[in-house]
């Protein structure tokens, strides 16, 4: 840490959260210079992927060795994409800067900005409206910036449900209509002329929020979490987005606002070698697919998720 940062550990660091399944924990540790001084005493965030720390099992009992390689490979590529993408991102949108990283036997480190050092402190299991428009802004400005790009060392194709990965969570899935249309939503969603790189696990819990307070119009947002950035369509952010917190009353009264916002400020983004209206009418004609594809995934990992909402349901009736 110290060969790293170029400071001195000032005190013993504090755990903020194990990764997911127990494979790690996530650390930040407090700094000061090398004189010693304690009014530039500041922090960073330690990120330690370690199988074998693993203290807690799978919530849903969802373990098996091919879901212990998609971890595995996930951490791996949250380092690459700080490594490789994160230089290419303008200031907004907004994420922690990558101080460094070292492989390991058993995954890898990666230390990080501390984003509340930074005054990016507050966090939300739900947004009002000021909250969530600060997010989708965030979601345009990143999908922008990577329009076209290849997801080179990342997924190849993007978020964490994706269907070639979740083979058990299919055939789990009891709806035989929606098992069966599964791959032909995949393919619709994998065939758009328009492709980007999208966050992959773009829940309201990986945003942390910087602003006067929760309806401040000037809300700014960063986000954390690379470990399902991939190829994708910027509309498969969105639907998993609002779906994180938003209950199934004000989806149905907001989301299709919501998804109108996203692409007024996409075009504001977008700079002019680009086509923005051909652009949002594939993604609008996906906006469906992106809310069924998700729902199929949820329908076999966990029946009954309060996710699986009526309007997602509605989505997925679109389309079947």
């Amino acid at each position: 840490m110290e060969e790293a940062t170029g400071a001195e550990v000032a005190d013993a660091p504090v755990l903020v959260q194990e990764l997911w399944s127990g494979y790690g924990r996530i650390e930040r540790w407090f700094l000061r210079d090398a004189a010693g001084a304690q009014a530039s005493q500041r922090s960073v965030i330690l990120k330690v992927v370690d199988p074998g720390f693993q203290g807690q099992k799978h919530p849903r009992g969802w373990a098996s060795t091919r879901s212990d390689e998609r971890k595995r490979k996930s951490y791996g590529i949250e380092r690459t994409f700080y490594r490789r993408y994160l230089p290419d991102l303008p200031g907004v949108p907004r994420t922690a800067a990558r101080i460094a990283e070292k492989e390991t036997p058993t995954g890898g480190m990666l230390i990080l900005e501390d984003l509340n050092h930074s005054g990016f402190s507050a966090r939300r299991s739900a947004g009002v409206d000021a909250e969530i428009q600060a997010c989708i802004r965030w979601l345009a400005a990143f999908h922008a910036a990577f329009l076209g790009r290849e997801p080179k060392g990342l997924w190849e194709r993007g978020t964490y449900w994706h269907l070639e990965t979740r083979p058990d969570e299919l055939a789990a899935i009891q709806d035989e209509r929606l098992r069966a249309a599964a791959p032909g939503i995949d393919a619709r969603l994998g065939a758009a002329r328009f492709r980007t790189l999208v966050h992959g696990d773009a829940k309201i819990a990986n945003f942390c929020f910087r602003g006067g307070g929760p309806r401040d119009a000037a809300q700014e947002v960063a986000a954390v979490d690379f470990q399902y950035v991939g190829g994708g369509v910027g509309v498969q952010d969105l639907s998993y987005f609002l779906g994180s917190c938003m209950d199934e009353d004000r989806l149905e009264r907001d989301a299709d606002g919501y998804l109108d916002f996203y692409f007024e400020e996409l075009r504001a983004a977008l700079d002019e070698r680009h086509d923005g209206p051909n652009i949002e009418e594939e993604w609008r004609s996906l906006w469906p697919d992106s809310w069924a594809d998700f729902h199929r995934f949820l329908a076999g990992w966990a029946p009954g998720h309060w996710k699986l909402s009526s309007y997602s349901d509605r989505m997925l009736r679109l389309v079947l």
